[in-house]
């Protein structure tokens, strides 16, 4: 298989979506609202850390395909600028959402377990799909990764259901989170030149082609858990394309202060 530039950025995509989601719920780490969350919410970040890990040394390894460079995880992880990396936006936001008065408020789980939720869920679609990615490296990182992406889509609807059908108070947080985070996962679905020529390549979907089904998964669960679905919105937000929320250099001004402190050091 011939590496192409779009192939390259469709992994980066998927590594850097990953990493800033997994970064993002280590900050439950030691805060978690119950013992079991705190481990849980650890557990996955580490899972989506080693989804990233692997999928960054794909990346090297096509990079130095097309370029001649030898990069590693590191090198992408902790010495890119802002403007270089591709998640979603949605991964990038805070915990704390539309129920918070500043910027310093506590952190709101029912924030969390929506993201995870919309997030997982479309996750363990693109896996299954990319399991038949002609890009062999790529189909075995989605085998590993769509056992851990199924737990993820159990615990997060587990709650879910459990905010939504609870307490007035729980529903009500619940809903506001859905409510807040819904809107940002039209970017999930908006096609463009890269996504098109990969699947002209055979290497991944359409993810235009899996929302009919992911909407019918967040669906079901919604309504399990007594959840209204919002309304669509027509903004599209462009974090896949490098143009990131406010919020993003805050995450990255943690995430690499050590490595860019101590450039080259090991432990």
């Amino acid at each position: 298989m011939n590496t192409t530039p779009d192939h390259l950025q469709y992994v980066l995509r998927l590594a850097d979506t990953a990493l800033i989601l997994g970064q993002r719920n280590t900050e439950w780490c030691g805060h978690g609202p119950i013992l079991e969350e705190d481990i849980a919410l650890s557990n996955m970040s580490l899972d989506l850390i080693g989804q990233a890990r692997l999928l960054y040394t794909h990346a090297a390894s096509l990079e130095q395909q097309l370029t001649g460079k030898s990069r590693t995880e590191d090198d992408y992880a902790y010495f890119r600028a802002e403007r270089e990396f591709a998640n979603y936006t949605l991964v990038e936001l805070p915990h704390y959402g539309p129920l918070s008065a500043t910027a310093q408020a506590e952190k709101d789980y029912a924030v969390t377990i929506v993201r995870n939720f919309l997030y997982s869920t479309l996750m363990a679609h693109l896996w299954t799909a990319l399991m038949q990615s002609k890009d062999t490296q790529l189909a075995a990182i989605a085998a590993k990764s769509i056992k851990e992406t199924s737990y993820h889509v159990h615990h997060a609807s587990e709650w879910l259901i459990r905010f939504g059908d609870g307490t007035d108070e729980s529903h009500r947080r619940a809903q506001a989170a859905l409510d807040y985070l819904m809107p940002y996962t039209r970017e999930f679905f908006s096609t463009d030149a890269v996504e098109e020529a990969v699947a002209a390549a055979g290497i991944g979907p359409l993810s235009a082609d899996l929302e009919s089904a992911w909407l019918d998964d967040v669906r079901a669960t919604l309504e399990q858990a007594t959840l209204a679905l919002p309304e669509p919105v027509k903004h599209i937000t462009t974090g896949k394309h490098g143009e990131h929320s406010e919020h993003m250099g805050f995450v990255l001004a943690e995430m690499q202060s050590l490595a860019r402190q101590h450039p080259g050091a090991t432990w």
